[in-house]
């Protein structure tokens, strides 16, 4: 595909994701007995309807990096593993995805806060996207610390300037977790010590906020004394009372810390999956709620449109949509990376609930 059939196709996409409407994506991390570690998150864009898709890249394939001016002179690069990522619009724009040698790298919007390089066509040829630097990690690297290496050797721009920021989750198959946030044109790493990710504001600030909810604990309260009563819970898990519940990132990141920090004991990274996509539950956001006359601009039936959970140890990435709450998955070990075609396909080839009826005799 020529640079000058994407580019149009990637200012439409951002101008649609510009508005604040767009920032909403929670992301966690579970732990299971075995020592399998399971990343999961949902998607949310609600000022437009994205042609969702999933990409399945292989080794050996060579990328040429979109640039801000539409030249097409970006970073040129080979895939070293090949990977399945999730994304929209393009097949470029891999928002979430595992390769082969079990790296997650993740991309949460992150607006009014992030400040990269600028573009400077001199140095295109050492210069990515934003949106496109997912595809790289997962193509050129297996490890936390390979990625923190060769994020600091590149310049990083906005495809498009006028959109939002935004800020990556990289996670290994050792378990190691960190968040890169490049303010002031410079890349700075953090490790995840709890691994929840939302937007704004940056990660050290989300979580020094946490303090503020030092009161919360697991259980019921009381009972207690109030003079001559007896003040008892209305019912259990009254220790979480004060956890908040609204859509704003801050209290996204409060609730995900808690739910996933506190969960029932899981065997394996197959149970930490399934029940990822329990926790992540509470983070479907009404696609009504973000407009002040509840009515949305775009006919979707959800502001979040896709929820996608990975098992690193079982190179398994598990999905569902806004049109389909069935849960699907993709076995990374049934493909050989090194055969198998670069390819692309929607997430949903029937936009439609599946509804299995129930058969009475």
């Amino acid at each position: 595909m020529s640079t000058k059939k994407i580019l149009p196709a990637l200012i439409a996409a951002f101008a649609a994701i510009q508005s604040n409407r767009a920032d909403a994506c929670t992301g966690i991390t579970l732990k299971s007995n075995d020592g399998s570690t399971v990343v999961g998150r949902t998607i949310d864009w609600s000022g437009a309807k994205m042609n969702n898709i999933y990409v399945v890249a292989p080794r050996n394939h060579t990328v040429r990096a979109i640039t801000p001016d539409g030249a097409g002179t970006g970073l040129e690069y080979t895939t070293k593993y090949g990977y399945v990522g999730l994304g929209m619009e393009q097949d470029e724009f891999v928002v979430d995805g595992m390769n082969e040698a079990g790296l997650v790298a993740e991309l949460f919007y992150f607006p009014n806060y992030g400040e990269y390089q600028s573009f400077d066509s001199a140095d295109a040829e050492n210069t990515i996207g934003d949106l496109e630097l997912v595809s790289w990690m997962l193509a050129r690297f297996s490890t936390v610390d390979e990625v923190m290496d060769a994020v600091r050797k590149v310049r990083i721009v906005n495809i498009y300037p006028d959109a939002s920021t935004v800020h990556w989750r990289i996670t290994d198959s050792t378990g190691r977790q960190v968040i890169l946030e490049i303010t002031d044109g410079t890349p700075h790493f953090y490790e995840s010590e709890i691994g929840v990710l939302t937007n704004s504001p940056g990660y050290q600030w989300q979580v020094a906020n946490l303090n503020n909810y030092v009161n919360l604990f697991l259980g019921t309260a009381g009972p207690s004394k109030l003079g001559a009563l007896t003040l008892r819970a209305f019912g259990h898990g009254s220790g979480f009372l004060g956890l908040p519940g609204d859509f704003t990132p801050p209290s996204r990141f409060v609730r995900a810390a808690f739910l996933s920090s506190f969960h029932i004991p899981l065997a394996t990274g197959y149970d930490a999956s399934m029940h990822s996509f329990h926790i992540l539950n509470n983070f479907d956001v009404p696609l009504a709620i973000q407009f002040k006359d509840a009515k949305p601009p775009v006919d979707i039936l959800s502001a979040t449109q896709w929820t996608v959970v990975s098992d690193i140890a079982a190179r398994m990435i598990y999905y569902r949509t806004m049109y389909n709450s069935a849960i699907r998955s993709i076995n990374m070990k049934d493909i050989d990376f090194e055969t198998v075609s670069f390819q692309s396909h929607p997430l949903d080839s029937v936009m439609r609930e599946t509804i299995i009826p129930v058969s009475i005799q």
